[in-house]
Protein backbone atom coordinates (compact mmCIF):
# COMPACT_ATOMS: atom_id res chain seq x y z
CA UNK A 1 0.00 0.00 0.00
CA UNK A 2 1.45 3.35 -1.02
CA UNK A 3 0.62 6.65 0.60
CA UNK A 4 0.16 9.72 -1.56
CA UNK A 5 1.99 12.20 0.65
CA UNK A 6 1.20 15.10 -1.65
CA UNK A 7 -2.52 14.46 -1.13
CA UNK A 8 -2.04 14.12 2.63
CA UNK A 9 -0.15 17.42 2.85
CA UNK A 10 -2.64 19.17 0.58
CA UNK A 11 -5.56 17.90 2.67
CA UNK A 12 -3.78 18.87 5.88
CA UNK A 13 -3.05 22.40 4.67
CA UNK A 14 -6.60 22.94 3.50
CA UNK A 15 -7.92 21.39 6.71
CA UNK A 16 -5.89 23.76 8.86
CA UNK A 17 -7.10 26.81 6.93
CA UNK A 18 -10.77 25.79 6.92
CA UNK A 19 -10.70 24.66 10.55
CA UNK A 20 -9.22 27.95 11.70
CA UNK A 21 -12.03 29.78 9.90
CA UNK A 22 -14.55 27.39 11.45
CA UNK A 23 -13.40 28.04 15.02
CA UNK A 24 -12.96 31.78 14.47
CA UNK A 25 -16.56 31.86 13.25
CA UNK A 26 -17.63 29.90 16.31
CA UNK A 27 -15.84 32.30 18.66
CA UNK A 28 -17.33 35.36 16.96
CA UNK A 29 -20.86 33.97 16.91
CA UNK A 30 -20.70 32.99 20.59
CA UNK A 31 -19.43 36.44 21.58
CA UNK A 32 -22.23 38.07 19.59
CA UNK A 33 -24.85 35.66 20.92
CA UNK A 34 -23.92 36.42 24.52
CA UNK A 35 -24.85 40.07 23.95
CA UNK A 36 -28.29 39.33 22.50
CA UNK A 37 -31.58 38.49 24.13
CA UNK A 38 -32.25 35.83 21.45
CA UNK A 39 -28.92 34.07 20.87
CA UNK A 40 -30.45 31.35 18.72
CA UNK A 41 -30.95 33.95 15.97
CA UNK A 42 -27.16 34.08 15.63
CA UNK A 43 -26.06 30.61 16.67
CA UNK A 44 -28.30 28.57 14.37
CA UNK A 45 -27.40 30.32 11.08
CA UNK A 46 -23.77 30.46 12.15
CA UNK A 47 -23.68 26.73 12.82
CA UNK A 48 -25.34 25.96 9.50
CA UNK A 49 -22.85 28.12 7.58
CA UNK A 50 -19.81 26.82 9.44
CA UNK A 51 -20.78 23.15 9.15
CA UNK A 52 -21.75 23.56 5.51
CA UNK A 53 -18.47 25.32 4.72
CA UNK A 54 -16.42 22.68 6.51
CA UNK A 55 -18.15 19.84 4.68
CA UNK A 56 -18.03 21.59 1.28
CA UNK A 57 -14.33 22.30 1.62
CA UNK A 58 -13.69 18.71 2.68
CA UNK A 59 -15.69 17.43 -0.29
CA UNK A 60 -13.72 19.65 -2.66
CA UNK A 61 -10.30 18.83 -1.16
CA UNK A 62 -10.89 15.10 -1.24
CA UNK A 63 -11.91 15.14 -4.89
CA UNK A 64 -15.67 14.91 -4.63
CA UNK A 65 -15.78 12.40 -1.82
CA UNK A 66 -13.06 9.88 -2.67
CA UNK A 67 -11.48 8.66 0.53
CA UNK A 68 -7.73 8.75 0.55
CA UNK A 69 -4.74 10.68 1.74
CA UNK A 70 -6.39 14.08 1.36
CA UNK A 71 -9.26 13.00 3.60
CA UNK A 72 -6.86 11.72 6.27
CA UNK A 73 -4.85 14.95 6.20
CA UNK A 74 -8.02 17.07 6.30
CA UNK A 75 -9.44 15.15 9.27
CA UNK A 76 -6.14 15.22 11.17
CA UNK A 77 -5.88 18.97 10.64
CA UNK A 78 -9.41 19.52 11.95
CA UNK A 79 -8.75 17.56 15.13
CA UNK A 80 -5.40 19.28 15.68
CA UNK A 81 -6.94 22.74 15.30
CA UNK A 82 -9.86 21.71 17.53
CA UNK A 83 -7.42 20.57 20.22
CA UNK A 84 -5.51 23.86 20.05
CA UNK A 85 -8.74 25.89 20.05
CA UNK A 86 -10.00 24.14 23.18
CA UNK A 87 -6.67 24.74 24.92
CA UNK A 88 -6.85 28.43 24.02
CA UNK A 89 -10.48 28.73 25.14
CA UNK A 90 -9.79 27.62 28.69
CA UNK A 91 -9.51 30.45 31.17
CA UNK A 92 -6.02 30.67 32.67
CA UNK A 93 -5.75 29.73 36.31
CA UNK A 94 -9.14 28.01 36.47
CA UNK A 95 -9.00 24.46 37.76
CA UNK A 96 -11.55 21.96 36.58
CA UNK A 97 -13.82 20.44 39.22
CA UNK A 98 -13.20 16.81 39.99
CA UNK A 99 -15.92 14.20 40.13
CA UNK A 100 -16.97 12.79 43.49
Amino acid sequence: MTIDWHAVITGFGAGVAVSILYFLGLALSVRLALRLTRPVSVLLPSAALRIGGLLAAGWWVTGAGTLGGAFVGYALAFFLVRFIATLMARAPGVKEAGCN
